[in-house]
């Protein structure tokens, strides 16, 4: 069995149809085809608009910092790791003795 194909028109038409209607599956039982068809229909037709907007809508803009704040950035960065590089060394002992104190009731 081959596939039906359907002119773009008519695939634009049943679309509107749907949403005017605010039921896909009733549009599609009035003109004979699978719902599911036209629910793929209506997803691609939402991804269509999105293709056919101008590239610099697009665009997304990035931020950079000025110099002042990338220092500022920098110095609350070093400030961070050494904190946790404190933390770290204060967790580590507990862990040692957790662990060691684990092996010797395994003896």
């Amino acid at each position: 069995m081959q596939r039906k194909r359907y002119p773009i028109e008519f695939k634009q038409q049943l679309v509107q149809e749907a949403q005017d209607a605010g039921n896909a599956s009733q549009v599609a039982r009035r003109h004979g085809i699978d719902a599911k068809m036209l629910y793929r229909w209506i997803r691609d037709s939402k991804h269509a608009d999105w293709k056919n907007t101008p590239a610099e809508a697009k665009a997304v803009t990035s931020y950079t910092p000025s110099p002042g704040e990338f220092r500022e950035l920098e110095t609350e960065n070093d400030q961070l790791k050494k904190l946790l590089g404190e933390k770290d060394l204060e967790i580590e002992p507990n862990w040692c003795y957790v662990f060691f104190r684990g092996v010797r009731q395994l003896f």
